[in-house]
């Protein structure tokens, strides 16, 4: 995916890091679709077995399966815009800027972003056994602008992106001649 036609890059500017939320974050998601479609599977052949004059009669035939495409289509619906929220939540991070492209839903977006000499604080946290494992977390960025917190949620190994965010700070502040 090419990112000039959502963000305009300054001549000089640089993508240091272009981040989403860690991929182990949506196997949950994934799981869940498989156990609601298993769950869908497993009513069917409990009808079958225990009702079977249900799928003799026509009626009650089409109405089972007009109730299945429905559930199945919910199904889908729910996970395609759990991937969608997932996937097209970015944060990139670059020289002299951070943007925060933030999906809500299928047909909403929010894009906002932060001089990072502007960056006053920068902090990095992990929690729980299996963020600790896999190694992600959340990076909280501070400033004193119309946006009081910038928040990447789940990103991969978060405390070495505080780290370079606080450098590439420190650079940008002299660049700009400001003071910290």
């Amino acid at each position: 995916m090419h990112y000039s036609n959502i963000i305009k890059q300054k001549p000089y500017e640089k993508i240091i890091y272009l981040l989403r939320r860690d991929t182990i974050t949506f196997i949950p998601r994934i799981l869940l679709l498989i156990i609601l479609a298993g769950v869908g599977y497993g009513l069917y052949f409990l009808l079958k077995l225990l009702f079977p004059a249900l799928f003799i009669n026509n009626n009650s035939l089409a109405i089972l399966i007009l109730l299945g495409s429905i559930y199945a289509l919910s199904i889908w619906l729910f996970f395609y815009t759990a991937f969608v929220n997932y996937f097209l939540d970015i944060w990139i991070v670059t020289n002299d800027r951070i943007i925060d492209i933030h999906q809500h839903g299928l047909f909403a977006r929010t894009i906002a972003e932060l001089d990072l000499f502007r960056v006053q604080d920068v902090t990095s946290e992990t929690k729980g056994l299996f963020a600790t494992v896999f190694d992600y977390g959340n990076v909280y960025i501070q400033t004193a602008g119309e946006k009081e917190r910038f928040t990447f949620f789940n990103v991969p190994e978060p405390h070495k992106i505080r780290e370079a965010i606080i450098q590439l700070a420190d650079e940008d502040r002299k660049f700009h001649g400001v003071n910290p």
